[in-house]
């Protein structure tokens, strides 16, 4: 199993095998804490061979510094199945994420398991709003 693509993004879809992602980051800034971020999605392509095949679980898991998870695990199963006349099995997966609570500016991960095997960290930060002398605002 490879994992072609790991993304925290603003939004994302699969339509017909086509991963569509738009607006990629890896720092949320907030004024407050705790934070409550309105909206993201976390965007995966998963490519399998013959010796993947089966019903897979898959779990994410988005974890602060401490490796404490901010949101409930998010768990669910794959089946792979390897065409007749193929070599291999692509999988795009999508999953939305509304109205999470970050405690704390810090580090964070989003971690990605396939069958109980780490498979992908995305790595990201909850840094502090600092606005600078001159600068608007941040929508944060």
């Amino acid at each position: 199993m490879e994992v072609q693509i790991a993304a925290l993004c603003d939004s994302a879809a699969d339509y017909n095998g086509k991963l569509c992602i738009i607006g990629t980051f890896d720092t949320i800034l907030a004024r407050n804490f705790p934070f409550l971020h309105p909206q993201c999605s976390i965007a995966l392509r998963l490519l399998f061979r013959d010796d993947d095949a089966g019903v897979l679980p898959v779990k994410i898991n988005i974890v602060n510094e401490d490796g404490q998870s901010v949101v409930p695990p998010i768990e669910t199963r794959l089946e792979v199945v390897i065409p007749d006349d193929g070599v291999f099995f692509t999988r795009n997966m999508v999953f939305n994420m509304q109205h999470v609570k970050f405690e704390k500016p810090g580090a964070y991960s989003v971690d990605v398991t396939v069958n109980g095997r780490p498979v992908a960290g995305i790595p990201f930060r909850i840094a502090q709003y600092q606005p600078q002398a001159g600068q608007p605002p941040a929508n944060a």
